[in-house]
């Protein structure tokens, strides 16, 4: 079996943590994994601050594709982190080979996640962070409990899987989601791309991506009959379709 590079970029309020269940799976088959933390999360929360921003994040991707002279890389993006995915790859397209974007944004040059959303859920969000973050901290997903958010939003069930979300769920600078992306190289632009949409989360936003997908002869569209956090409820299928669609 052919074996491959994945880099697994996780999204916001989270860390490198949240692919524990994947990674081993497809290390067990051989592949190269890694997934870096991004900079004011997970382990590296003590580095947030107003300067950091999408642009940062997009760094933190490229330098772990530089730093380690990967090539070939197979570049796995969920949820937020579509747009990381998406400026790293107009950053060094020649060291990628494929971008999958796992119930993903999937942001145009010059658009922010925070244009992809509804203006009623970017006027929440930006009033989360003039109450409770300083003006640059996102504490939250939405002004309810994170167990709600993980349980009914993001459909993890399992008491354990959400005990452990729970302990190292953390806020995200906004900077991620209110930063534009830059898509402006014209071989990032045709690198091969794939769209996996969780069916069983509704978003809007991942459904317009989803049709896009499935109607550009640059992507390819897959399915998972999962919730929104698929790496955590179906590890065991995300990394089999990961393989699939990296083959």
């Amino acid at each position: 079996m052919k074996t491959h590079t994945f880099v697994l970029v996780h999204p916001a309020w989270h860390g490198a943590w949240v692919w524990k269940k994947v990674a081993p799976l497809l290390r067990e088959s051989g592949h190269l994994v890694l997934t870096p933390t991004l900079t004011g999360l997970g382990e590296r929360s003590h580095l947030a601050g107003p300067e950091v921003g999408l642009d940062s994040h997009v760094t933190d991707v490229v330098n772990e594709l530089t730093n380690r002279d990967l090539h070939d890389v197979v570049l796995v993006g969920h949820s937020s982190s579509g747009a990381v995915i998406t400026g790293a790859a107009d950053r060094v397209p020649g060291r990628i080979t494929r971008l999958i974007y796992l119930d993903a944004f999937v942001p145009a040059d010059g658009q922010a996640v925070f244009d992809l959303i509804t203006p009623a859920r970017r006027q929440a969000l930006e009033a989360l962070v003039s109450a409770e973050g300083n003006g640059w901290l996102l504490p939250r997903f939405a002004p309810v409990p994170w167990e709600t958010i993980v349980r009914d939003l993001w459909g993890v069930t399992d008491n354990d899987d959400v005990r452990w979300m729970l302990e190292h769920l953390g806020p995200t600078p906004v900077g991620h989601f209110r930063d534009p992306v830059k898509r402006r190289d014209a071989a990032a632009e045709r690198l091969a791309r794939d769209y996996i949409r969780c069916l069983q989360f509704s978003n809007p936003s991942f459904d317009r991506h989803a049709a896009m997908a499935q109607h550009d002869s640059l992507w390819r569209y897959r399915e998972l009959s999962a919730s929104h956090h698929a790496a955590v409820t179906i590890p065991d299928q995300v990394a089999a379709l990961l393989v699939e669609l990296a083959g």
